[in-house]
């Protein structure tokens, strides 16, 4: 009876099988749908931009967004000091962490709080590409795409209560966008004050979590809920417009306010040494502050004299008297090629007596090293008076320029007339059909000027300076400014070509004493030129 009941069991089997089978496979053909079709092949190239994303999602940001660039010099440079960053990077970490957990501990009643281990690992991150702002502003804005799949070892000790736990940090993934802004930008290394990151979105974070050596985040929920969490208070904290700052440096002692005013007064030469062959020299002076970025000023040229008078007065914005030095050099004026140097010398503000005139007939050099034998040469000598005058407390101005100073007229200005100083500094995104070899031409009351020329470049910086000496205010005047290309090669198909003009109403200049300002180019797609104008009178 049970042979007949175990076989009679395992014939009903195999027949319930094969009758569910043989069903099942004619509810699956039956139910199939028939809307499904057949999948399209197609070329990558004939995608849109967000359908390759979600199908390549690896892909650099460089391949998939022009705006980013790629830096793979910094990957290998990163690469490269690794060990090193590894090594200076939890050294930094330790020391910021130590107070700060000394400091919370005792609110919880734990003993110590400890790193056994801390190690980034031997795999560095790496940039899959970089974005960079331009702005009008003094600061410089960075997007890097970072991504980081780490093999980190950091193990902290918890001891509380007599006993000891351990906690161990592995595999570590951190893939975000921060934002890194510099600013503002100063001219004192490392030219810039403070350091701003931001998230421009949440970022991805995972990592392994073992306590007492067991893989905590193995327990169901805790890795997506720790996952969350961490994305969630990191956004709160970082996710732009807000950010984390780093102080660099004071900006306030960077960014110096000014202490006083030099006035200088270039009286006269005596005995220069002509550098031309035929006649005699041309001589003008030219006079800066050190720690300065603002253009030279020169006296007027004189021409065909070894022993020239000039009596012109300059002022010049002092921030540091201890530091800052009054560089003078000594040109010999040239109408073609470059202005031949006759000789230089340096006054340091340290040794001026505040409020006290004082003559200096200065030795002309070749340098300032002084153990060059040049310097042994005789080249003439400059006789100048400087007076530095230091602001009392009540008068240190919140914020003043040196260029909003305007120089007076030289002698012999005709009365009621003055000086046009017209000081052609840069331009920007030019570009010739044929070449970009740019130099720029003034023309004013049919007297023409010219830059230098700059060969190969978009973006020319000249900071060439232009006087004109008239009668009367040039109010109903107007200054026209080009901007050509000439070729470097010697031919005659396409020598020359007009990069651009613009047409400057001079009433401005009268009127403010000084304009410095960018104008669009005329006749080009994207240029601009920054022209400095100022209207001096005796």
């Amino acid at each position: 009876m049970g042979v007949l009941s175990s076989a009679l069991g395992v014939f009903g089997f195999g027949i319930g099988t094969s009758v569910g089978l043989v069903i099942g496979y004619y509810m699956f053909i039956y139910f199939l749908p028939t809307d499904v079709k057949d999948p399209k092949i197609r070329l990558l190239v004939e995608e849109d931009s967000k359908t390759l994303q979600r199908l390549l999602p690896e892909i650099p940001l460089w391949v998939k967004n022009p705006d980013f660039d790629r830096v793979d010099w910094l990957n290998k440079f990163i690469e490269n000091m690794w060990p090193y960053l590894d090594t200076a990077i939890c050294t930094t970490a330790k020391n910021i962490a130590k107070p700060i957990i000394a400091e919370q501990i005792p609110k919880y009643k734990i003993q110590s709080v400890e790193f056994e281990t801390l190690t980034l690992g031997t795999l560095p991150p790496t940039l899959q590409g970089m974005k960079v702002y331009v702005t009008d502003e003094k600061e410089l804005i960075m997007e890097p795409s970072f991504k980081w799949a780490g093999n980190p070892n950091i193990i902290i000790a918890v001891k509380a209560f007599g006993l000891k736990a351990t906690v161990q940090v592995v595999d570590l993934q951190v893939f975000a966008v921060p934002r890194i802004t510099l600013k503002p930008l100063l001219s004192v290394f490392p030219c810039f004050a403070n350091i701003y990151v931001s998230l421009m979105e949440k970022p991805h974070v995972d990592f392994g979590l073992k306590l007492l050596g067991a893989d905590v985040m193995a327990i169901p929920g805790l890795y997506r809920f720790v996952q969350e969490l961490i994305k969630d208070q990191v956004a709160n904290m970082y996710l732009w417009p807000k950010a984390l700052e780093v102080q660099i440096m004071d900006p306030t002692q960077a960014m110096k306010k000014p202490v006083g005013i030099l006035d200088v007064k270039v009286l006269r030469a005596m005995k220069l040494k002509k550098k031309d062959l035929l006649g005699k020299s041309d001589p003008y002076v030219k006079l800066k502050l050190t720690e300065e970025k603002l253009t030279a000023k020169k006296t007027t040229v004189k021409h065909s004299n070894l022993n020239p008078e000039w009596n012109e007065e300059f002022n010049f914005v002092v921030k540091d008297p201890n530091t800052q030095a009054l560089e003078i050099n000594v040109y010999d004026w040239e109408q073609v090629g470059t202005h031949d140097k006759m000789g230089m010398n340096v006054v340091p503000l340290k040794d001026l007596t505040p409020d006290e005139p004082k003559v200096l007939t200065l030795d002309l050099l070749k340098n300032m090293n002084p153990n060059d034998p040049e310097n042994e040469k005789s080249r003439g000598q400059l006789v100048m008076e400087i007076l530095y005058k230091p602001f009392k407390e009540d008068e240190i101005p919140n914020d003043i320029d040196d260029s909003s100073i305007i120089q007076k007229a030289p002698e012999g200005t005709p009365a009621g007339g003055g000086l046009l100083v017209v000081i052609v500094h840069e331009a920007e995104d030019i570009e010739g059909k044929y070449h970009t070899n740019p130099h720029a031409r003034l023309l004013f009351r049919g007297e023409e000027r010219k830059t230098k020329r700059v060969k190969k470049s978009r973006d020319p910086r000249w900071e060439d300076e232009f006087q004109f000496m008239v009668d009367e205010p040039p109010t109903n005047d107007k200054i026209h400014v080009e901007v050509f290309s000439t070729s470097s090669r010697i031919g005659l198909l396409h020598p020359k070509e007009s990069l651009g003009y613009v047409t400057i109403s001079l009433a401005d200049v009268v009127s403010n004493r000084r304009i410095n300002e960018k104008y669009h180019l005329i006749d080009s797609k994207n240029g601009r030129i920054q022209i400095e104008m100022q209207w001096r009178t005796s």
